[in-house]
């Protein structure tokens, strides 16, 4: 999976990086079909700011978390990341659009 991090008004260090690369692991590894993974770090009047956007299976997936301590905020983000993603996977293996199959009764007239 590629993690590309992007900050505004932060500067991402090599702490910051590991920590994505840490708390985002478990996505890689329960949902092989997310190949792109977009964090975007944001600082705002002591707000820390985090969202990641990917796609999978064909849906785009956006979330956002914001706490007081970016590492807190990277945790949340992935865990309602991980959320939506087990979300959209029940809806998927559904089969909701599927043509109802109907069974003829015997001795009907075909």
């Amino acid at each position: 999976m590629k993690l590309d991090l992007s900050g505004h008004h932060v500067e991402i260090t090599e702490g910051l990086r590991e920590a994505a690369n840490n708390k985002f692991s478990n996505i890689k590894s329960h949902y092989p079909d997310v190949t792109n993974l977009s964090l975007i770090l944001t600082v705002e009047r002591h707000e820390h700011k985090v969202e990641a956007n990917t796609s999978y299976k064909g849906t785009p997936i956006a979330v956002r978390a914001s706490n007081d301590d970016m590492y807190a905020a990277l945790a949340s983000a992935s865990s309602k990341l991980s959320a939506a993603l087990a979300h959209r996977k029940g809806s998927a293996s559904a089969g909701r659009h599927k043509k109802p199959e109907y069974q003829m009764e015997a001795g009907a007239a075909e």
